[in-house]
């Protein structure tokens, strides 16, 4: 079961890497929001999740599962979901000002003239 797990985290790992690596800044997004699952789920793994550990301290429930990664995860996914909604803003300010969704592209001010 750790294996799978493991290579579940590993698999949106990789995958967040190589979208980040993009030239399209929908792909860094992605990739971003990817690892950050992927960063949430080994935290959440780290409780020592389990199928015989009630999450909940129940009268004579022996074997509970650690609440600390769990605050952490829902505090990662709320901080998470600000830092997408920021950086979709982000995104759409750059198409709208450079009128291209590529990363690698110089930004060049229309306002200001070059140089003396």
């Amino acid at each position: 079961m750790e294996l799978l797990l493991a290579l579940g985290v590993g698999l949106l790992t990789g995958c967040g890497v190589w979208l980040v690596l993009a030239s399209r800044t929908f792909a860094v997004i992605l990739g971003l929001t990817l690892i950050g699952y992927a960063v949430n789920l080994l935290i959440f793994f780290g409780g020592r999740i389990g199928a015989k550990a009630p999450p909940l301290a129940l009268p004579g429930a022996t074997g509970l599962a650690d609440p600390l990664p769990q605050a952490l995860v829902l505090t990662a996914i709320v901080i998470g979901f600000g830092m997408v909604a920021y950086f979709v803003a982000l995104a759409l300010r750059g198409v709208g000002d450079s009128g291209s969704d590529a990363v690698d592209l110089p930004a060049a001010a229309p306002d200001r003239e070059e140089g003396p």
